[in-house]
């Protein structure tokens, strides 16, 4: 394997990473019967920030962690990208004993990752106004 090859791996790990990360993250916790949360959130409350953060991480990789790249386009398929992982969860947490699938969790999902790639997106176009001074 050339040097290219494991440099182009690294870019895909930088920009996929976050991504992948998270996802993971919501697959461990989805598997637990009943998994820790701040007595201060609610269960709809952890479920919006925890897919902010992935719509956030998925519009990184949809735009190949460059914020030029943040347009309409892939914010719309980041946000779908972490909807269809959301609805993935739900199914995953119909067969983990003491869960349920709850409907209620996927509006919650799908409340976050608007605002989380809406968030990044924003921040993309300070960035980008900043760059053009």
């Amino acid at each position: 394997m050339s040097f290219r090859r494991y440099a182009d791996a690294g870019r895909v790990l930088s920009t996929w990473g976050p991504a992948i990360g998270m996802m993971s993250i919501i697959f461990f916790v989805s598997g637990m019967s009943s998994p820790p949360t701040p007595a201060a959130l609610p269960d709809v409350g952890a479920h919006a920030v925890a897919y902010a953060l992935l719509g956030a991480a998925f519009l990184r990789g949809v735009a190949d962690s460059r914020w030029e790249q943040v347009t309409a386009r892939t914010s719309i398929v980041a946000v779908l990208l972490t909807v269809a992982y959301g609805l993935t969860d739900e199914f995953h947490q119909s067969f983990v004993p003491g869960r349920t699938s709850e409907f209620s969790d996927l509006v919650a999902d799908a409340c976050g990752a608007v605002a989380g790639v809406g968030g990044a997106w924003a921040w993309s176009i300070v960035l980008a106004d900043r760059g053009s001074r």
